[in-house]
């Protein structure tokens, strides 16, 4: 068997594969654009949300067909793949926003870059986890974090100086954030390679169920066998469920603390737009703040659930999240609601964290692309439900909507806590063929 020794380059493609999720990852300062948009077109909250719905449904739609054709094209082709397209899809937005038209807005940020994003994540965080086996929630917590500091790096970064350097002209400002995405993710997706098939890092033993390369017992799990099973439905609705309260935030975190903070900032700045941009300034702010939430939550709760266990590290992020939801009806001081939201986001991220890990346990090392690419079709229907949920309570009732918002968000985390109370950490156990005696038998 290949040792470490003779694979120094693990860590190289770990901190490739983050970058490549930095990059992506700025699709979560979404809500920075959010206003900007609303007032420089005219379009409704809801029309300009389902951009970003539509991102991350394509984003989880095009992940699944990633992690079924990984094996097959190679994660360097793949996670290439993705970053011209998700670049390609700010081009063509920075195209609709020329003209004006918010079906192209649509189709490039959303279905383009959507489709991106799908290929580009779903990548780096099946390759790095056949990497380490020793360390499977560490590493995949530490390259899916990556994604949840794309926020800051775009809301205090990128945005800002672009929308400086161009006098917020948003046409322009697509454009080059388009330009910049396709110089970093290209050579991030490059670095990306599968390890030797019997690659076993030096001083780790598998366990005794488990073999390099094969599956539970020797034996392997076809992936519709994983997918049609009732472990990985409960754990879908579980990330569903999650992303689609914690989502709410990352789409509306800006206009939220702008409402909060408009009385206190009216007093502080007369002039309208000074008001203005001190209300942008501070959504900002808590975008970046944020984000380093949802960042370090997916290192955090992926590393604790290898001491804790999967099924209890999820019925924790979300059972407390519940709480905090609640709570969030009754507060009306913006730092008390900033705190809370950056809570919300550490549990946001840590569903993303302790996922890898927790289909490599139950389905195995084979199906892990197959089945993970799967599974975040849930971040897929999360991305509709939480932010149009949100957006329709805004436009609907816009002098109090965070009363309804912050109940759907307990209520939705709630099922989800009522499905993870029904899971265990123990493998999938399916139906194999004895081919000597044509007998089916249950594995493990």
């Amino acid at each position: 068997m290949n040792d470490v020794s003779n694979c120094p380059n693990r860590w190289r493609i770990a901190i490739f594969g983050t970058l490549l999720q930095v990059c992506l990852g700025t699709v979560y300062a979404w809500s920075f654009f959010q206003k900007p948009l609303v007032s420089t077109y005219g379009w409704s909250n809801s029309q300009v949300a389902w951009t970003f719905s539509t991102a991350i449904c394509c984003l989880g739609l095009a992940a699944a067909w990633g992690g079924m054709n990984l094996s097959k094209s190679g994660p360097r082709k793949l996670a290439m793949a993705g970053g011209l397209i998700f670049g390609a899809g700010y081009l063509v937005a920075a195209l609709a926003l020329k003209i004006h038209s918010l079906s192209l807005l649509y189709i490039g940020y959303g279905v383009i870059g959507g489709a991106g994003l799908g290929l580009g994540y779903v990548t780096p965080v099946a390759t790095v986890a056949k990497w380490f086996p020793d360390k499977k929630g560490f590493v995949t917590g530490m390259v899916v974090m990556g994604f949840g500091f794309g926020a800051l790096v775009m809301s205090k970064v990128i945005a800002p100086v672009l929308m400086t350097a161009f006098d917020n002209n948003l046409v322009q400002v697509f454009f080059w954030i388009g330009i910049v995405m396709l110089v970093l993710t290209l050579p991030a997706g490059y670095n990306l390679t599968n390890p030797p098939e019997d690659f076993v890092p030096e001083g780790y033993t598998p366990p005794a169920n488990e073999s390099p390369g094969q599956g539970i017992n020797g034996k392997t799990p076809t992936g519709r066998q994983c997918i049609l099973s009732g472990k990985f439905f409960m754990m879908w609705m579980i990330l569903t469920c999650n992303v689609s309260a914690g989502i709410m935030f990352i789409g509306f975190q800006s206009p939220m603390i702008q409402n909060l903070l408009r009385d206190t900032y009216a007093a502080k700045y007369p002039d309208p737009a000074a008001l203005t941009a001190a209300l942008a300034a501070a959504g900002a702010t808590l975008i970046a703040i944020s984000s380093i939430f949802n960042g370090v939550g997916r290192f955090f709760w992926g590393t604790l659930s290898d001491r804790v266990g999967r099924t209890q590290a999820f019925r924790l992020l979300v059972g407390s999240q519940i709480a905090i939801f609640i709570a969030l009806i009754f507060i009306k001081s913006p730092w008390i609601f900033s705190a809370l939201v950056c809570y919300v986001l550490l549990c946001y991220g840590g569903g993303f964290g302790a996922m890898p890990a927790f289909v490599l346990d139950v389905f195995g090392p084979v199906q892990m692309p197959v089945v993970y690419g799967v599974i975040l079709t849930g971040w897929s229907a999360g991305g509709i439900i939480g932010p149009q949920l949100a957006a329709i309570i805004r436009d609907r009732f816009p002098a109090n909507p965070g009363v309804y918002t912050y109940a759907g968000g307990a209520i939705l985390l709630a099922v989800g806590f009522l499905f993870s109370l029904a899971l265990s950490d123990k493998p999938f156990a399916f139906k194999a063929q004895d081919k000597t005696s044509g007998e089916r038998i249950s594995l493990p």
